[in-house]
Formats: C-alpha cells, structure tokens, sequence
C-alpha cells in the first residue's frame, strides 16, 4: 500500500493559510514525504505505524492513510484531535517508557519530537526497541542552525527566540547531523532539509507579534523571495530543519 500522493498530502496542512503563515509546515510536509518509503510493508497487509507526539498533527495517517496507526502522547487531553481522530488508536505514553512489545511497529514517527525531550538518547532508543526488523524510524527537527527571527531585520516585531522556544516546550536549539547519527547509531537512509535562507522570512513573519493584516503586507512584499526559495530548494542543501529516515 503506497504512501498518499505528494499533491494530496501538501493538500491537507492542518494550517488554514498554508501558502503563507503555514509555509513553513508545507516545507516540513515536503521533506517527509521526500524521505518516507513508498511503502512500509511488501505482503499486502496493512502496516502499523507508532506516531509519538501526532496527537494534533495526526502526519503518519495523512502519509499512509490505510495504516493501522497507534498515536502516542504524554498528554491525555490530545485523545480524539487531529485530522483522523476516528481512525487512529490513542494512547497516552511517555516517549520514554513506551508501553509497547519489542519490534511490533514497522514504522515509528517522531515529527518535531526530540527537541521536547531531556532524555533524547533514551527516546530514540525507545523507538529503535518497538521498530520491527527491517522497518523504519522517520523523525524531523530542528537542526543546529535554527534561530528566530531567520532574518535579523525582522527582530523588533518578533518575539525573541527564547521565548518561542519555552512557549514550544523546546529544551534545546536543534541538530547536527553527526548528532542525529549518534542518535540513532548511524546515518539515515533518506534525508532532506527544509526552511532555506529564502523561505525562512514566512516563518518568521508567521510567528511575529503582526496582526494578520500587518503579517499579509509582509508575505506580499516576501512572496517573491519566498517562492523562488520553495521552488527552487533541494533537499540535500542546507536549512533550518531537517527530516531523516532510520531503517532498522
């Protein structure tokens, strides 16, 4: 069972403006599908997939819609959100201590997840455990290089970068590869980066202290830089973020 096409999956940003302030999770979206196999099982059954932290989200149902998909939170309160609340099992779990036999998943997500987590180490090793053989860990984050506002002529209407990550729950800036790869004991399989020197001015603005009509001046004035960014950005350049695949 094939994984949703690129057109529909970009179609379904859970952002209601996803040109603009939801750019940057296009992006994001953009590089998972990049990264995510085609196909996560070859006999035909359905796979299963353990989405930790998707409970708003809901990205590993919209990826492979005909998936048995487990969705995995500390937060109790996220029980019955996101885009397939009816279709995915939830289960409230520590990334840390996952409730789960070893091996029983073919894929795990951690999209946006690790930067959360004191304990990073031991959540990769969590999900590594419940990862079957052969299947895969699919995980995006930040890498090294975040920092808001992107564009330093953007700061006095933004926020400062401390702030947007307390209010994120973030406990560190992000990743380097060879950090990532230590991680997970080795290098993935697939890779792309995502929110380039270009496309970085939306995200910026998106999470500025404008209101919507100050923040619709700016993306018109930025749109052309912006969209030469996305259209033109490959995945093995650098950026912000970045989405990895693990197989196991």
């Amino acid at each position: 069972m094939p994984k949703t096409a690129l057109g529909a999956f970009l179609a379904r940003n859970p952002f209601p403006h996803g040109l603009t302030d939801g750019l940057f999770y296009r992006e994001k979206m953009r590089a998972i599908h990049r990264i995510a196999p085609e196909r996560l099982r070859d006999d035909g059954r359905p796979p299963r997939i353990l989405d930790i932290g998707g409970g708003r989200s809901g990205l590993a149902w919209l990826l492979y819609p005909d998936a048995e998909v487990v969705s995995a939170d500390i937060d109790p309160g996220l029980a019955g959100h996101g885009p397939a609340a009816g279709r995915v099992t939830f289960v409230c779990a520590d990334a840390l201590r996952l409730p789960f036999a070893d091996g029983v998943f073919d894929a795990v997500t951690l999209f946006d997840v690790l930067e959360h987590i004191s304990d990073d180490a031991r959540a990769a090793a969590e999900a590594a455990r419940v990862t079957r053989p052969g299947g895969v860990v699919l995980v995006s984050t930040p890498t090294a290089a975040w920092r808001y506002p992107h564009i330093r002529v953007l700061a006095p209407i933004c926020p400062h970068e401390t702030e947007l990550m307390a209010d994120w729950g973030h406990v560190r800036r992000g990743y380097r590869a060879e950090d990532l790869e230590a991680l997970f004991g080795k290098a993935p399989e697939a890779r792309a980066s995502f929110i380039n020197g270009f496309t970085a001015v939306f995200h910026d603005i998106a999470f500025s202290r404008l209101g919507r009509r100050g923040r619709r001046l700016l993306y018109a004035l930025a749109a052309p830089f912006a969209a030469a960014g996305y259209l033109l950005h490959h995945p093995a350049l650098g950026g912000a973020e970045i989405a990895g695949a693990w197989r196991r």
